[in-house]
């Protein structure tokens, strides 16, 4: 597991870019403002570093590609899979061999229609636990469940059109998928609250199901 910043010292964005392919620059060069440039090249080229110590290589000659609904994978995984996920200027990259895995990050403070989000995306029972809460407590909660569906959606590859409704997450004592259909079955999931900033919540969700594929 490894955090990174997307806000690093100035001048740092262009040392870095030399770690990118030709089409992470053609991609970098769609932003419409130079931040959001700088970020995009930030967060590749840190990738690119993490996985080079997995691989044996160093971070301009790793080679990645697309999978399933564009998820991005090694070109010749052996094995090793790896997610990513950013808000506002931290990013965390999970990395993992013989296993899939998905990851999600948020900051504690986002503002939410919480209602709205529960309504869409918690179960019946996840609804019903926000009742005794406070408002803010309601919406972190809120926050923390779905850092855990998305973490899972991005493990599949199946994003926002996973079944986040049907997707029963228990928040304690320890974070679990209580119940899902397939391939959302408790048997192949284990979530992980990861170790954080106070300003975040994020969770790792490794999936014993398959290896991503194209």
């Amino acid at each position: 597991m490894y955090w990174g910043t997307l806000a690093p010292d100035p001048g740092v964005a262009g040392d870095l870019g030399q770690w990118l392919s030709p089409e992470e620059h053609t991609r970098s060069a769609r932003f419409g403002t130079p931040a959001l440039r700088e970020r995009y090249v930030i967060g590749r080229a840190t990738l690119r570093a993490a996985l080079a110590r997995h691989v044996d290589s160093s971070p301009d000659a790793v080679a990645l590609s697309r999978g399933r609904r564009g998820r991005p994978q090694l070109r010749d995984p052996a094995g090793l899979d790896f997610n990513v996920s950013h808000t506002d200027r931290v990013m965390v990259i999970a990395i993992a061999r013989d296993a899939t895995v998905g990851v999600d990050v948020e900051r504690r403070d986002r503002v939410i229609n919480t209602a709205g989000i529960a309504r869409r995306c918690l179960t019946r029972a996840e609804q019903q636990a926000l009742a005794d809460l406070s408002e803010d407590d309601a919406r972190r909660r809120v926050l923390q469940l779905w850092t855990c569906k998305e973490a899972m959606s991005k493990a599949t590859g199946d994003a926002l059109s996973a079944p986040f409704r049907k997707l029963d997450v228990a928040h304690a004592p320890v974070l679990r998928l209580r119940a899902g259909p397939a391939p959302y079955t408790p048997e192949a999931w284990t979530l992980h609250a990861i170790p954080a900033p106070d300003e975040f919540f994020a969770t790792l969700a490794v999936w014993s199901g398959r290896m991503s594929g194209g």
